[in-house]
């Protein structure tokens, strides 16, 4: 049990130590290099190559390396955006973001096929249930990396806390929020008073890539190579990409994946205005980048506390009314940013919007993995590619379009994302209500006729 466990921690706080560094300058970028949008540009290059990636690189790199070596060998890429973050340019981001885009997918799979190997070894020695033991491994996981957002993000604004607080003036405010200047905010974010200096800025990032390459050596040297030789998944042949690929889209001849796809797009539609234009625009225009880190802490420890609440109490609520409470807060939100004037004087807000938002997308995301695992129960693996294929497809568009439109259309695209999706979502559960009532009536006629035979 000690090797086991030891296992389990090396892997989560491996993972702890690397999405501290890549949670924390995902939730700066917007604000760090607002030049010419490359910021964002570089997080939709990122979603966009974890597209690809999830749809062949996973099996290859596992059977070819092994699962630690694989994990080890995605993390390195993690460790080279940050680096390319020291000389920021279309030349140096981009690139690296590619790269940490296709490490991503393996990372993890590999994570998750490891967990669960060693969840099923472990259970097969001890004479235990091997469902149990993996669910066990998973919650000891969640539990260490779910809190890598709060410590990402409060890194950044102890760091950028030193600099020397200026005041914004009413015109520069007029540039923030809902209604932005597009091109002139950059004198409010990072190109100002406000911009940190180069030191504050080489310091997080030297923290970051330390962080990062923390992380390769801890698994590096006390994670223990696992095999799979001796699971009867192992004897089952790799799936092709070509496989893997038509198995994705032959799952959208179902019409309940075809009509989940804008709430699944939704998530990274939402996800993506939070990271990429509320940072920049709202915080760091009127309260200054040290400040993004702690409105974002609001963010993820809400997310983090509530992910673990919503997933125990939608056995008694249903996920009917959780969808409706998560597309009410969003709405909420949507509204107010679409009509609030950001001002120091009113702090408060700052956090509380994040705050609502991170209570919106635990739902999204404990209650859309839960709907798509009974739904398509029997191709889940179809399923879920399609469901990593749409989600990634709304960060790359929130992202794509961030440098080009201003925060009230980016407002208006996600309400309308939201409205269809809610509308369709509700179709589907319609369709699922009327064939489970045609299967209850269906069971029950055997029965009125048994009675009668009686």
């Amino acid at each position: 049990m000690e090797k086991y466990l030891k296992n389990i921690l090396v892997v989560s706080f491996g993972f702890l130590l690397l999405f501290t560094a890549y949670g924390g300058l995902q939730s700066l970028q917007s604000s760090l290099h607002s030049e010419k949008g490359l910021g964002v540009a570089s997080l939709s290059v990122v979603y966009g190559a974890l597209i690809l990636s999830s749809m062949f690189l996973p099996p290859m790199l596992i059977k070819q390396f092994g699962c630690k070596w694989t994990i080890v060998g995605s993390m390195c890429c993690y460790v080279a955006f940050s680096l390319g973050n020291f000389y920021a340019s279309w030349y140096t981001l981009i690139p690296t973001s590619m790269i940490l885009g296709l490490g991503g997918a393996p990372l993890w799979s590999a994570k998750c096929t490891y967990l669960t190997i060693a969840g099923n070894s472990y259970a097969q020695k001890a004479g235990k249930i091997g469902k149990d033991i993996i669910n066990q491994y998973f919650g000891i996981f969640f539990l260490i990396f779910q809190s890598s957002g709060v410590w990402g993000n409060l890194i950044s604004s102890l760091v950028f806390g030193q600099s020397p607080n200026t005041d914004i003036s009413e015109a520069d405010l007029t540039c923030c929020g809902a209604h932005d200047c597009l091109g002139e905010l950059d004198r409010n974010g990072t190109k100002g008073p406000n911009k940190p200096s180069d030191t504050l800025i080489y310091t997080l990032l030297g923290i970051y890539t330390g962080s990062g390459v923390l992380a390769v050596s801890l698994v590096a040297v006390f994670l223990d190579q696992i095999s799979a030789n001796k699971e009867e998944g192992k004897k089952e042949k790799i799936p092709s990409f070509r496989s893997t690929f038509l198995a994705t889209f032959r799952h959208l001849k179902d019409v309940r994946q075809c009509l989940l796809i804008p709430l699944t797009m939704y998530s990274g539609f939402e996800q993506g205005f939070l990271a990429g234009d509320y940072t920049k625009s709202y915080v760091t225009c009127a309260l200054g980048i040290n400040y993004v880190g702690y409105v974002m802490i609001c963010f993820s420890a809400t997310n983090s506390l509530c992910s673990m609440l919503f997933g125990k109490i939608s056995q008694f609520t249903g996920r009917k009314a959780l969808f409706v409470l998560a597309a009410i807060i969003n709405l909420a939100c949507i509204i107010t940013l679409l009509l609030w004037k950001p001002h120091r004087e009113y702090l408060a807000v700052f956090f509380i919007i994040p705050a609502l938002w991170g209570i919106s997308d635990a739902i999204w995301q404990t209650q859309t993995n839960a709907l798509y695992s009974v739904l398509f129960e029997k191709h889940k693996e179809a399923a879920f590619a399609n469901y990593r294929l749409w989600e990634s497809l709304g960060f790359v568009i929130a992202f794509g379009y961030s440098t080009f439109l201003q925060v009230y259309i980016k407002l208006y695209i996600v309400l309308a994302v939201l409205v269809v999706a809610i509308v369709l979502y509700g179709t589907v559960e319609y369709l699922e209500s009327k064939t489970s009532g045609i299967s209850n009536t269906t069971n029950k006629e055997p029965n009125k006729q048994a009675q009668t035979n009686m």
